[in-house]
């Protein structure tokens, strides 16, 4: 039986709980209901980690616990960002890389609002000289704080525990008072009919206003974004210079927000990039 105990700690530690909650919703997003015991088989932890899981999941209303395991609820819900930043990551890296082409030398002025996409590309600007950021992310500010070759410009706010964003009238005196050369947006959701799109009313009007005040926006968006349409409408397309995604992404949604203008690069594991027809 300790040997047993053993194990399960020793298994359950080899998967972090931010993992595990991502394949959860994922199992979720893909099937609407999970079960328990089938979950912790497939993860190689004990059936009470799961279960600890997906009632963590039930109190931030993000499920609903069934006996034996959890459905999905019916309309869509915010993923909070901790449990967003392992998955898929390899893509949300290439994605990074390739939105990084845009950038010139000299001194300029970069916005970048929440996401875990757009956290990838902050530890990308990380390395960079001459450059300002300006943004209402407090895991953007994070990776960036300690970089002394770089000016970090945050703004007030109220702090949005699912996004780490900074929002209200605080966050919007800031950026409505900063002129900015390239904007990179992490977008919830981008739709050939309807622009861009995410959950939170707030949110997005801190981030129309960040692409309001840019010269140049690139929005980076991995594959399971592409086509969706959420609750709060951000932007139409036509502000959108470029797309940068990943090769999940479906490529008739693609070619229809091509038509608006929009640049769009698929960014592959080998950092090519590629344009669709």
């Amino acid at each position: 039986m300790e040997n047993q105990m053993a194990r399960e700690r020793t298994s359950a530690s080899t998967m972090h709980r931010s993992e595990r909650i991502s394949a959860i919703l994922e199992r979720l997003a893909c099937g609407g209901t999970v079960n328990a015991v089938g979950v912790a088989q497939d993860l190689g932890v004990s059936v009470a980690t799961i279960r600890r899981d997906l009632s963590l999941l039930d109190e931030q209303n993000l499920l609903i616990r069934t006996h034996g395991g959890a459905v999905g609820r019916t309309m869509a819900h915010e993923v909070p960002v901790r449990y967003r930043e392992g998955k898929r990551r390899a893509a949300k890296q290439a994605i990074a890389r390739m939105a990084m082409r845009c950038m010139t030398s000299g001194q300029q002025v970069v916005a970048i609002n929440g996401g875990s996409t757009t956290g990838e590309v902050a530890r990308l600007l990380a390395t960079w000289t001459d450059l300002t950021v300006v943004t209402n992310a407090l895991n953007v500010a994070g990776a960036l704080v300690n970089k002394p070759r770089l000016k970090l410009v945050v703004t007030g706010g109220v702090a949005r525990p699912h996004s780490y964003e900074l929002v209200g009238p605080m966050a919007e005196g800031t950026i409505g008072r900063v002129n900015i050369d390239t904007a990179f947006i992490g977008i919830d959701g981008i739709n050939a009919a309807t622009g861009l799109s995410t959950y939170d009313t707030v949110e997005a009007q801190i981030n129309a206003l960040m692409i309001s005040r840019a010269r140049r926006v690139v929005v980076v968006a991995d594959g399971s974004k592409i086509g969706r349409n959420l609750l709060a409408h951000v932007a139409d397309l036509r502000v959108v210079n470029e797309l940068v995604t990943d090769t999940t992404a479906d490529s008739e949604e693609l070619a229809a927000i091509a038509a608006w203008g929009v640049r769009v690069t698929i960014a592959e594991a080998g950092g090519r990039g590629t344009r669709p027809v």
